[in-house]
C-alpha cells in the first residue's frame, strides 16, 4: 500500500513539473503592450537582439515549445496572457507579429491558429 501511495505522489509531482512556472504570472500585460520601449525590450529580448530581465528569459525559453504545444504546459493565467499578446500584437503591432512568427513558427503551422482565433474574437487582419 505504501509503495502505490510513493508511487501517487511521484506521478502527482511529475504532472505539476510539466506546468511552465507561475513566477510571472502576476505580470502587467497592460502596461507592457501599452509601453512601446517596454513591448520592444521583450521583443528585443525573444528575438536575440538585445538583453533580457528575467521574465524576458524565462518567455524566451519556452516560448517555441508553447507556440508548439498550444500553451499546453502554460498556467491559466499564462494561456489567457498569451492570447491577449498575441491578439494586441495582431491587432496593434502585426509588423512585429510577423517577425515573432517567421521566426518561432516558420512553415506557419500554428500562426493560422492564432490568427483565426483573432478574426473570431474580431480583430481584422490585413493581407
Amino acid at each position: 500500500m505504501k509503495f502505490v501511495l510513493v508511487l501517487c505522489l511521484f506521478a502527482a509531482a511529475a504532472l505539476a513539473d510539466d506546468k511552465y512556472t507561475d513566477k510571472y504570472d502576476n505580470i502587467n500585460l497592460d502596461e507592457i503592450l501599452e509601453n512601446k520601449r517596454l513591448l520592444l525590450a521583450y521583443v528585443n529580448c525573444v528575438m536575440e537582439r538585445g538583453k533580457c530581465s528575467p521574465e524576458g528569459k524565462e518567455l524566451k525559453e519556452h516560448l517555441q515549445d508553447a507556440i508548439e504545444t498550444g500553451c499546453s504546459k502554460c498556467t491559466e493565467a499564462q494561456e489567457k496572457g498569451a492570447y491577449k499578446v498575441i491578439e494586441h500584437l495582431i491587432k496593434n503591432e502585426l509588423d512585429i507579429w510577423r517577425e515573432l512568427a517567421a521566426k518561432y513558427d516558420p512553415k506557419g503551422d500554428w500562426r493560422k491558429k492564432y490568427e483565426d482565433r483573432a478574426r473570431a474574437n474580431g480583430i481584422q487582419i490585413p493581407e
